[in-house]
């Protein structure tokens, strides 16, 4: 498998000129990624910010040089040290943490490293350390709620690999977290890496790829600039990688149980700024995940990215099946805009996306609703002069309910899959949106800004697996009973000297915790989550 992605990558770099970039990882700390992409808005940054981990001039603040060779080709740099810690106090909540798990007491994740570069070649040394209390809570399906919605969540568990809970003691990994190792060359790169990836121009959420599960094993072909052309500049990745299931069974597996085995997920991105409407990108964010035992040896099962969007395509003559369902694989592709207003300080972005093929072209004309998710969001800045910095307002909208065509058509519930029973998961966790299968967010943000400085508030609105609790209102003709959380959100964070310190204070309220109906004397469950981040750069 290696070789023939590694053969494809280098025909691919041989067209390419000769150049170099440097990342910031994806969630290096709280507020990194949002610091970087803020200075595109002030007009220091050309790139799209839908491929990440971003690559930007002047990362070089957050390493410090150790050694150089008398003639500059050998350096090596120590990396920054980062110590995440978080505490929820009655039930597991927190999304797009990266190898931190949903867990219930005290958790923390420490990393740091060392960096080299040998010419074109760089390699990154990062490990995760995450300790977690895992603390016992009410799972759903111990939870005193009707037979209906615990069949129904056993279903779900049975097609993804979405533990409540992660064992029954204390949780403790290592993993290569943010390393990699990358042959340069030009405006792009091959690399071997364990990074997070983050698709598309969502800032809470995206639909293919976030930091909200651990790093994977990947390889992947990427761009490291805009390649400027004729009609425009592109940005590119193309990724193979490995995904892993927790082993974590239960109950709900009945007599079939899941296959003990890792996913391959291959994906491309692409990404567009046309020359003549400055500060628009238009991105192609497509995945599809198999079994490693069930994938072929073809270059369409390494690479299935490039075979037709439409079901029609893959048709077998003799009775009407689905070639595509016989590889028994798994397709999410997307459609994404971002539009940069440098003047204005402004951006707002939208992605659209589909779970599984449609049938044809029609079909999509037709019902485009049917299995889609969709991510829109605006983020402006605001002088105000009467101090230094900036007034930061955002607000983001994530939507995967079934839409109405479901009540004709068997609807599809993203991530969760009948073949690749594991799902769009990578260690237990969504490789994209955190918010859980079938959700919806609403997220407000406003937040006084001043480089690395912020002091803001966050409120969202979170309302989990509406697919679930459309099905059992249905049934019990009225019976309300959606799950949602409502979450206030303080933050304050500074910049002392060579430490960058980030704090969250989050209370959440839980409307009908676990779909469960509570009587107005019984009250709604409420957890308190406090986050504590500390950079040091040398």
């Amino acid at each position: 498998m290696k070789t023939k992605i590694v053969y494809v990558s280098l025909l691919l770099l041989s067209i390419l000129s000769i150049g170099q970039a440097q990342t910031v990882p994806v969630g290096l700390l709280d507020n990194s990624d949002d610091y970087y992409r803020r200075q595109q808005l002030l007009g220091n940054d050309t790139s799209s910010f839908m491929i990440r981990p971003i690559k930007v001039n002047g990362a070089e603040e957050l390493n410090r040089e150790l050694f150089r060779s008398w003639n500059g080709k050998l350096t090596l740099h120590a990396l920054p040290i980062v110590w995440q810690q978080q505490y929820n106090s009655d039930h597991p909540y927190g999304i797009n943490d990266g190898a931190m798990i949903p867990a219930r007491g005290y958790q923390t994740l420490f990393s740091g490293g060392v960096a080299a570069r040998l010419g074109p070649v760089t390699i990154n040394l990062r490990p995760e350390f995450v300790f977690a209390e895992n603390k016992d809570f009410t799972e759903v399906l111990e939870a005193k709620n009707s037979e209906f919605i615990k069949h129904q969540y056993a279903s779900l568990l049975n097609v993804i690999d979405l533990p409540d809970r992660f064992g029954t003691r204390s949780y403790t990994k290592v993993n290569w977290g943010q390393s990699n190792i990358r042959l340069n060359l030009g405006p792009a790169s091959i690399a071997l890496s364990n990074e997070n990836l983050w698709w598309g121009p969502g800032t809470r959420n995206s639909l293919l790829m976030t930091n909200n599960a651990a790093g994977f094993e990947h390889i992947s072909l990427s761009t490291m600039r805009p390649i400027q052309s004729p009609i425009g500049s592109f940005e590119a990745q193309i990724i193979g990688g490995k995904l892993e299931n927790t082993g974590i069974t239960g109950q709900y597996l009945g007599n079939r149980p899941k296959l003990n085995d890792w996913r391959y997920l291959s994906g491309i991105n692409l990404n567009y700024q046309p020359k003549w409407i400055s500060g628009l990108y238009l991105g192609l964010q497509r995945s599809f995940i198999v079994y490693q035992s069930q994938m072929g040896n073809g270059f369409g099962d390494y690479f299935p990215f490039f075979t037709s969007v439409t079901k029609n395509s893959f048709s077998v003559e003799d009775g009407g099946a689905d070639k595509e369902d016989l590889k028994q694989r798994d397709q999410i592709i997307s459609l994404s805009a971002r539009w940069l207003l440098q003047d204005a300080k402004a951006e707002i972005y939208v992605e659209y996306g589909r779970e599984d093929h449609s049938k044809d072209l029609r079909d999509f004309v037709v019902e485009p609703e049917h299995d889609r998710a969709y991510v829109f969001g605006f983020r402006k800045l605001f002088d105000i002069g009467v101090i230094e910095g900036q007034i930061q307002a955002g607000i983001e909208f994530t939507h995967f309910e079934n839409s109405i065509s479901s009540v004709v058509r068997a609807p599809v519930i993203w991530y969760a899959h009948t073949q690749v029973r594991d799902g769009y998961t990578n260690k237990g966790q969504l490789l994209g949106a955190g918010i859980s299968p079938g959700s919806n967010a609403q997220t407000f943000d406003l937040n006084w800004v001043n480089a690395w400085d912020r002091i803001g508030f966050r409120v969202e609105r979170i309302t989990h697996n509406n697919v679930l609790y459309d099905r059992e209102f249905v049934r019990n003709k009225g019976d309300k009973r959606e799950w949602s959380d409502i979450a206030f959100t303080g933050r304050y964070d500074k910049e002392l000297g060579r430490f960058i310190f980030n704090s969250q204070f989050t209370y959440v309220k839980s409307t009908n915790y676990q779909w469960v109906v509570r009587e107005s004397n019984e009250g709604s469950p409420k957890n308190i989550q406090m986050r504590l981040g500390i950079m040091y750069r040398w």
